[in-house]
């Protein structure tokens, strides 16, 4: 007789959901994918993909797409009044800036071809631990494994009554894709570097902030960073002469921004006291939500999902709920750790005095959590 394929139900279709589906059909699963949009896309502008994210998409056989609209800056530079704090460029640490669509649009084409079924305008309702999926249609499928990946509102999540606590910071956020006009800002400061991440700063006397990140040759990610309560500076469309004024360098490009629709996205983290209950796991947002500070939000999600996969796809099915718990036990830490890290930048600032990339604030881009090795004690 042939062995039963198991089967696995994931409700959420964005970067955690379609990672977690993909390596899990690789590895012999049916998998569906449920996602409450009518339409499968991505929300947000541009994306930094480190090593721990571009391992796992090796694994998923989407290196080769990822590369074509993707590219590596030469440097991420830092500045303060636009006076250079540091330019780091990132030796033996691998990373790519890109568009999140282009991400997105990568990870469906592999789970795809994996195999997966990804369903739009289908919303989950919740999950129960002995591994029943319900829908809002009033529909019910039971599976061996359920995830939840559906987002800081997570429906999975909250039908379990997960404890959880939440933290917001006093920044946000507004991103915005626009045209490069590299040579429009070549013209206005010729000796810039404008293939570099430049982290635009100031602190006195206002907080303002602009990330410039270019994304492809053609395409450029920036996000403009105010306090919540600075009600001209957390604006939408922005207030193009206040940021003007502060980022003159920046004019043609703040120019497309202010045309662009956007939405301010206040600084959060969210912890749960478990991320597990029986069959059912939760990653990416629904899990650990983070301050953007690290770039390690997807990251983080990527990187848990595929060691779930391997996790689950290594359990028996009688003993899946406590394979998901020490699955936890072993990578939450990581996630843990950048969390705090994240959330203490975003608290401090203390990112605009540059040199961040050093240390400790740099073990989840420098971990490869497709390394079967990696939790050994090394002597």
């Amino acid at each position: 007789m042939a062995e039963h394929q198991r089967h696995a139900e994931i409700s959420g279709g964005g970067f955690a959901g379609l990672t977690a589906a993909t390596a899990l059909a690789r590895m012999g699963w049916s998998v569906r994918v449920h996602e409450r949009a009518p339409e499968l896309r991505t929300e947000g502008a541009g994306i930094v993909v480190w090593n721990n994210s571009l391992q796992v998409i090796d694994k998923l056989g989407a290196t080769h797409d990822l590369m074509s609209r993707s590219m590596t800056p030469p440097a991420y530079e830092t500045r303060m009044n636009n006076v250079i704090q540091s330019q780091e460029t990132l030796d033996g640490i691998s990373w790519r800036t890109m568009t999140r669509s282009h991400l997105f649009e990568t990870l469906l084409c592999a789970a795809r071809e994996a195999g997966v079924q990804v369903l739009a305008g289908s919303e989950v309702a919740g999950a129960t631990p002995d591994g029943k999926i319900s829908f809002t249609n009033g529909d019910t499928a039971e599976a061996d494994l359920i995830i939840g990946a559906d987002g800081v509102g997570s429906a999975v999540r909250d039908s379990l009554e997960i404890p959880l606590k939440r933290e917001r910071s006093r920044d946000g956020i507004t991103r915005f894709l626009v045209p490069r006009r590299k040579a429009e800002l070549q013209a206005l400061e010729p000796d810039t570097e404008w293939d570099n991440v430049i982290d635009f700063w100031n602190l006195d006397p206002r907080v303002l902030r602009v990330l410039y990140t270019p994304a492809n040759e053609d395409e450029l990610y920036i996000a403009l960073m105010s306090p919540a309560a600075d009600a001209d500076g957390s604006r939408v469309p922005i207030d193009l002469d206040l940021w003007t004024a502060v980022f003159p360098q920046l004019a043609p490009v703040l120019a497309d921004a202010a045309k662009t629709p956007g939405k301010y996205y206040g600084y959060q983290t969210t912890r749960l006291e478990s991320w597990t209950d029986g069959k059912v796991a939760l990653i990416g947002d629904a899990a650990h939500a983070m301050c953007p500070a690290l770039a390690q939000g997807a990251g983080a999600a990527m990187q848990n999902a595929w060691t779930l996969a391997v996790a689950a796809t290594a359990a028996g099915a009688a003993e899946m709920p406590e394979a998901l718990k020490e699955w936890e036990r072993l990578e939450r830490p990581f996630t843990d750790r950048v969390q705090d890290r994240s959330q203490q930048y975003a608290d401090t600032r203390a990112m605009s005095q540059g040199n961040q990339f050093v240390g400790d604030s740099i073990e989840t881009a420098l971990y490869n959590p497709t390394d079967p090795n990696r939790h050994t004690v090394k002597a």
